[in-house]
């Protein structure tokens, strides 16, 4: 979608002159029209596709034609869906603001100041002189077309305010009638569920002190039956790794919309006089399908200034080959053989620091283990080194075993309440990363690993849920102050090694999201590298987070979390749509799994600069059977589909399928990619435009389309598309 022109009504105009009554926004392909004379804050009257610089007067029109009536029974003056909806203006809904004083001072009436431009968005100052309480709430558009808010509340009374909730609002268009998140567990994160927006809240809170395996990375509305390619969508996000509120409600008065927060539990979040807190950026964006909803976000992230800028190296992470068991020359013959495949990057994964035998016991003891390495990860690091490959090593910075120096020598630096342990999970408590002396320790002891040796990549994992999680010096809850530490760290730690890449990893994929991600390098997307578990889980993450921050790996030949077996070829097709990387204990592979390992390696490498900066576009195919993505160029030239045989089809073939988000206009020829022993199914003739030289215009790809392959249960193919020119 072209973008227009950005503007603001009041970007030129000089200090002190009155804003307009309703400032209009147009950036990327969105426009956001705010009318700020409703009462307590201004009401975004439109937000979505874009309108157009549009006159005053039909501004002002606007404006007066979203005014409800009156109506028997109801309010004198009808209230407004504003940016903070309070009910001192009538307000009768969920709350976007929750507080007091002592349990006084519970209402608020903020009520707009001022506004003022900040570059391609607004800045709205609110204030309640008999709350004490002022706001200031930023709205922006990016580049991409990604509309952001945050709050910031401050005290100005003599008294604590103790804050309980302040969320963001996005309003929603009539036409949002169906409701769309995910949920999971470990091993099975990101299943999406549906249902009808209906009268009331749908709500999706988190309460793990990280997003968790069963969090929704977006709450979704749209049109009904809207999928990638079709219907009006929104979506919000939060950036926060912590706890987290999203939400999507429909009132009796007709107002859709969605919302965003930080979850705070009780004493959390109290404000002395003069104190602050700021929300984090909730992010919403829109789409005709989620494909373009999806790929503003995807665009959004690319223009980061931290976004990795060189290819995403091949990597081979050792856990599901060696798991605890290691032994130097075992893993060096497991690298000699990564680096003949092609692999980049050779992370050694849990196991080698003092203690660690087992999952049980050594956790926060973070020396290598002298016993397991008695010179050390050198032999090991200089190896890696000198096959032309970068060394990583696994952290769990923020746990610890109970059975542990650390854990025997500084108890208070564990997250608890009233002196009684949280219960345990994976054997493991948490720190309090908010805490000075464990912050420091842990800063000197990753800080003086990556100096001793040379690592270029951090798999930082999480491997439980925070529970009961107080700071013991306080006793007030510790999720907030902990996260804000992790994040403090991991910027220390990137300042002090200018180069370095982390992985967000926590049991998987139980935290995803734009807040961490502003400090990492790319997400673990889940445990489980089973390719038809990966299908959806990675669909799904994929709204959220583009390729080349997903890592997706090739599992041996039996899945270790299903128990499925699958060819090379299969789960290799499904690894490519990422940031490649392998687990699995080739070390013992033969001659023939050996070529055709890297052959897909070199297959990824020869197309990670499309995966990875390309758009990422998925077919609504009828069959629940099939499933159709893929990747098209930037400039449309070029473009990789996976073909995917989920289960069994109703009908045999499968019928048509189509290619879509090509040039229309362009012409394309269509081929299947690589050898195909292991994926054509029990077709009695050949597939007749597999073997021709065929051409389509990329319209008809997308709306006509081509007879499937009749292809094995849990089988795929690529289909290779190329632009024809002259």
């Amino acid at each position: 979608m072209p973008s227009s022109p950005s503007s603001l009504a009041t970007a030129a105009e000089p200090v002190g002159k009155p804003a307009p009554s309703v400032i209009q926004l147009h950036r990327g392909g969105t426009s956001v029209l705010l009318d700020t004379r409703t009462a307590g804050l201004p009401t975004i009257l439109h937000w979505g596709p874009d309108t157009g610089t549009l006159s005053t007067h039909e501004l002002d029109s606007l404006a007066i034609a979203a005014a409800p009536q009156r109506v028997s029974g109801g309010i004198d003056s009808p209230a407004r869906l504003t940016l903070l909806p309070q009910e001192a203006f009538g307000w009768q809904h969920s709350p976007a603001l929750q507080g007091h004083r002592g349990g006084t001072g519970w209402a608020s009436a903020l009520s707009t100041t001022a506004v003022s431009a900040t570059g391609h968005g607004v800045a709205i100052t609110a204030e309640d002189t008999a709350a004490a309480l002022s706001l200031v709430t930023e709205l922006d558009v990016t580049a991409a077309g990604v509309v952001r808010q945050r709050h910031t509340l401050t005290n100005n009374g003599t008294t604590d305010y103790e804050l309980s909730q302040l969320a963001a609002v996005f309003p929603l268009p009539p036409s949002a009638s169906e409701v769309m998140d995910t949920t999971g567990r470990h091993l099975k994160e990101r299943t999406a569920q549906r249902r009808p927006l209906t009268v009331g809240a749908h709500v999706r809170e988190s309460r793990r002190g990280r997003p968790g395996a069963d969090a929704s990375l977006l709450m979704l509305a749209g049109e009904d039956g809207f999928g990638f390619r079709s219907g009006l969508v929104h979506g919000v996000h939060l950036a926060w790794s912590g706890n987290h509120r999203l939400s999507a409600e429909r009132t009796i008065n007709a107002d859709n919309f969605l919302t965003a927060g930080e979850l705070l539990a009780p004493g959390e979040a109290i404000l002395a006089p003069g104190e602050s807190y700021s929300t984090p950026w909730a992010l919403g964006s829109w789409g005709h399908g989620l494909d373009q909803l999806s790929a503003r976000f995807h665009a959004d992230l690319r223009a980061r200034p931290q976004h990795p800028a060189k290819p995403r190296p091949v990597t081979l992470n050792t856990w599901e080959a060696v798991y605890f068991d290691h032994d130097l020359d075992t893993l060096k013959a497991l690298a000699d053989k990564a680096a003949e495949v092609g692999v980049e990057r050779f992370v050694l994964d849990d196991g080698w620091f003092n203690g660690r035998r087992d999952d049980t016991a050594g956790l926060g003891d973070w020396f290598v283990d002298a016993g397991v390495w008695p010179d050390g990860l050198g032999p090991l690091a200089e190896h890696v080194r000198s096959l032309g490959m970068e060394f990583g090593l696994w952290f769990e910075p923020e746990m610890v075993n109970p059975d542990s120096e650390l854990a025997r020598n500084h108890p208070d630096w564990i997250l608890h309440t009233d002196g009684r342990w949280p219960l345990p999970g994976r054997q493991q408590q948490v720190l309090n990363l908010a805490h000075p002396d464990c912050y420091a320790y842990l800063l000197e002891r990753i800080d003086a690993l990556l100096g001793e040796y040379p690592i270029g990549y951090i798999k930082w994992d999480h491997n439980r849920d925070l529970m009961d999680a107080s700071d013991a010096r306080t006793g007030r809850p510790g999720v907030h102050i902990s996260t804000t530490a992790l994040y403090r760290l991991l910027a220390e730690l990137k300042d002090r090694h200018p180069g370095l890449e982390i992985e967000s990893c926590a049991s998987g994929g139980a935290r995803v999201d734009l807040g961490i991600l502003d400090f990492t390098d790319r997400i673990w997307t889940s445990d489980c590298i089973d390719p038809i578990e990966r299908l959806d889980n990675q669909a799904n993450t994929g709204l959220l987070v583009p390729y080349e921050l997903m890592g997706a790996h090739i599992g041996g030949p039996r899945s270790h979390s299903t128990h499925r077996r699958h060819t090379l070829g299969f789960m290799a097709r499904t690894a490519v749509f990422g940031h490649l990387g392998i687990e699995w204990d080739i070390s013992g592979i033969d001659d023939a799994q050996t070529d055709e390992l890297r052959s897909w390696v070199e297959f990824h490498k020869a197309n990670r600069a499309l995966f990875h900066s390309g758009v990422s576009v998925h077919a609504d195919h009828p069959d629940a059977a099939i499933d159709i993505r893929g990747v098209v160029g930037s400039d449309s030239r070029r473009a990789i589909f996976a073909f995917t045989q989920r289960e069994a089809s109703t009908t045999y073939p499968a019928g048509r399928f189509t290619l879509p988000g090509l040039g229309e206009d362009a012409r394309y020829s269509v081929r299947l990619s690589g050898p195909l022993t292991d994926d054509l199914g029990n077709g009695q003739s050949p597939l007749a435009w597999a073997g021709t030289d065929v051409v389509f215009s990329g319209r008809s790809l997308a709306t006509i389309g081509l007879q499937a392959p009749v292809l094995f249960p849990e089988h795929s193919v690529l289909v290779i598309v190329d632009q024809i020119t002259g």
